[in-house]
């Protein structure tokens, strides 16, 4: 299976946040934020495995600044590191005042998907092409948390109640 670059699948997305998007403080609720999230690290899945494609985990999820009705979010999502049929996502949250400009990181995060074939069974992804040293660095960042996932479902193993 021949391999894909990164920019192939990127995705950049977005959306003027709304009056219906805020919470009881008036700030953008966090899970409106995390759906629009899925939804651009989803666009990114799909166009790499060209098929069907569920969440797996969000590993992490940070949100740095708030997001406030009428700010322009932009969401920036790329694929990292490509296993058998799992995805690591990575996705960039700015928030833009329109009036002044300011544009802040308002958050990050991490998903792994997962490629399903017709049958939903997961279906083998084509490799991912690292082109820059940034890819590299973000390549090598998802094989850290990868491991880190093994390491937690290992513990938990262990931890869990026999049956």
């Amino acid at each position: 299976m021949n391999g894909k670059r990164v920019s192939e699948s990127a995705v950049h997305t977005a959306q003027l946040m709304s009056p219906q998007d805020a919470n009881a403080a008036g700030n953008v609720h966090g899970g409106v934020i995390m759906k629009l999230i899925d939804d651009a690290g989803g666009a990114v899945a799909y166009r790499h495995a060209r098929s069907n494609v569920v969440t797996v985990s969000i590993d992490r999820l940070n949100f740095l600044n708030p997001i406030f009705v009428g700010d322009l979010v932009t969401f920036k999502a790329s694929i990292n590191m490509a296993g058998k049929s799992s995805m690591d996502i990575g996705v960039r949250v700015e928030a833009e005042n329109l009036i002044t400009g300011q544009v802040r990181h308002a958050a990050s995060a991490y998903l792994t998907y997962v490629a399903l074939d017709v049958d939903g069974k997961p279906k083998t992804v084509a490799p991912v092409i690292l082109e820059t040293a940034e890819e590299e660095r973000r390549f090598r960042q998802a094989h850290a948390r990868k491991e880190i996932r093994r390491q937690a479902q290992e513990s938990h193993a262990r931890l869990a109640p026999e049956k």
